[in-house]
């Protein structure tokens, strides 16, 4: 009877805290500066680069830990010009953007296609304050015929940190931010480059659906957009910084290029909504399975 009994405690225990030590908790800080550029790229790679680069230092004097650009704004959000990128054009870029990134001493998360093995992938560049790119995670759920889609989720940790990434689509997928942050990640890095203006139906539920992947997971999420451009083509702006509760503590206009800067207080980011699904319900085997998926990057 004893034994039983303490099988049953021993269980609900891994069940409430699955994946994640209370030592490897202990060990990240209670903030985190980051900062969202909001940025319109351009067609040429050698202006982005040194745009990306040039925000990397400003937001490094601005006291940001991290900086989040959108999706492909090193290679630029043009199907016709990053189909005719090659692998070493794009390595380069990626090089001189991680030798900023070592010279100012933070972190940057950088959307940019991406060559591997012969397939072109819509990316994000994960790059440590020491110039290194720890991971490349690669969009899963397409809206553009010219990447191949990518096959893995994955949970990294900037400044100790645990933190997961998204790009654009992706956020429509629930799964996508909830299997990542039951394995850890207390902030997710959301990069866009979402429908324009003209398509106005689509603006209120894109707020609203990344709002969701926040507060459904009571953990922080930084988006950075691509701004609208002046005759409403390109994207719509209005990157964010969403709390754990789902409030926006801060968004960008519109049309504006625009750089947000917050320092996030990691104690709201609980995870408790998230970790909640392990706690009842049917499905708690199947969050347990699914947390196997995510690539976990030390």
């Amino acid at each position: 009877m004893k034994n039983s009994a303490w099988f049953w405690f021993c269980f609900a225990a891994a069940v409430a805290c699955p994946l994640t030590t209370k030592a490897a908790e202990s060990s990240a800080t209670n903030s985190l500066r980051v900062a969202a550029v909001q940025m319109r790229s351009s067609r040429i790679l050698t202006d982005n680069i040194s745009r990306i680069t040039n925000s990397i230092h400003k937001c490094a004097r601005k006291g940001a830990r991290v900086v989040v650009f959108p999706e492909c704004a090193l290679s630029g959000y043009f199907g016709d010009v990053v189909r005719k990128l090659s692998a070493e054009e794009i390595a380069a870029a990626e090089a001189q953007v991680a030798e900023a990134c070592g010279a100012a001493a933070i972190y940057a998360v950088v959307g940019s296609a991406w060559r591997e093995g012969g397939r072109l992938f819509n990316s994000a560049l994960i790059i440590t304050p020491a110039g290194k790119v720890v991971e490349r995670y690669h969009k899963i759920h397409l809206a553009e015929p010219w990447p191949h889609a990518g096959e893995h989720l994955s949970m990294f940790k900037i400044d100790g940190v645990p933190c997961s990434v998204i790009i654009c689509h992706d956020e429509r997928y629930p799964e996508l931010v909830r299997l990542p942050v039951l394995a850890g990640a207390k902030v997710v890095f959301y990069l866009s480059h979402e429908s324009g203006l003209r398509e106005e139906t689509k603006l209120g539920p894109y707020r609203a659906q990344i709002q969701a992947r926040a507060v459904e997971n009571t953990v922080y999420v930084i988006q950075a957009n691509a701004p609208a451009n002046e005759d409403a083509t390109g994207s719509h702006g209005q990157s964010r910084i969403i709390a754990p509760d789902g409030n926006i503590v801060e968004e960008a206009s519109i049309f504006q290029e625009e750089v947000l800067v917050q320092t996030l207080d990691l104690r709201k980011a609980t995870r408790s909504n998230a970790l909640n699904s392990l706690k009842r319900g049917p499905l708690s085997d199947w969050w347990q399975e699914g947390v196997k998926r995510v690539r976990i990057i030390e």
